[in-house]
């Protein structure tokens, strides 16, 4: 019973020690992982995962354990950000995988990329053929940024000399039935009026929505379960 108190309690300190560690490192551990970041994440991981097993190791050795981890996380974020030199050596540059409609084998080679791979990249960006590609750049998280060639570029308003519309962004203001008062409020909208929209369109009340979306110029989207 005991043992099972202790893995209890420094589940429940590693858990907490964990998440405010990833808030003070930042969305970047996530939204831009670079090689080492995923690496520094699997160890932190396994620094309590491990510890967890480990009945003499105490709850203050995990959080030791974890803090100068983090730290050393922090100070190298801190230096990428001062230092170019230093930022390129960690998390790399790009490379060019596709210049002027050719595709460069040497730099293939030296990201240990293959054809398929490329391909791979490619469909995922919506080009589907190489003549399609003019530039293509590898990022250092592994991404592909691509340049059309101006004959399969997309069609742009000004292209066509079509009047500019303003840019909106779509709200959600219903979700699983729940009002999202922080979307009601950027729209400069209120609930009464969302509850009269939404019973225009048959539904009596927010719980019966599975989800509604606003969008300013059009109509309220919404649908039920």
């Amino acid at each position: 019973m005991m043992e099972i108190k202790s893995i209890a309690i420094e589940l429940i300190v590693g858990y907490f020690a964990l998440l405010i560690l990833t808030k003070v490192l930042g969305k970047t551990q996530i939204t831009q992982i670079s090689a080492f970041d995923f690496i520094s994440a699997l160890i932190l991981g396994e620094l309590v995962g491990n510890s967890l097993y480990d009945g003499k190791t105490t709850v203050f050795q995990i959080l030791a354990a974890i803090s100068i981890w983090g730290s050393l996380i922090f100070i190298t974020e801190y230096f990428t950000q001062k230092s170019r030199r230093f930022r390129h050596m960690l998390e790399g540059t790009p490379s060019l995988i596709i210049n002027k409609g050719q595709i460069n084998y040497d730099e293939l080679k030296k990201n240990h990329l293959d054809l398929n791979q490329l391909q791979h990249l490619l469909r995922a960006k919506d080009v589907f053929s190489i003549r399609e590609c003019e530039y293509a750049l590898l990022e250092s998280d592994g991404t592909l940024s691509v340049i059309r060639k101006p004959l399969y570029d997309m069609v742009q308003r000004q292209d066509l000399q079509l009047p500019i519309k303003a840019a909106t962004l779509p709200l959600a203001f219903i979700v699983d039935g729940e009002i999202v008062y922080d979307n009601l409020t950027l729209a400069g909208q209120e609930d009464t009026w969302l509850l009269s929209e939404i019973k225009k369109q048959g539904f009596h009340s927010s719980k019966d929505v599975l989800y509604a979306e606003w969008e300013d110029g059009k109509t309220l989207l919404v649908q039920g379960y």
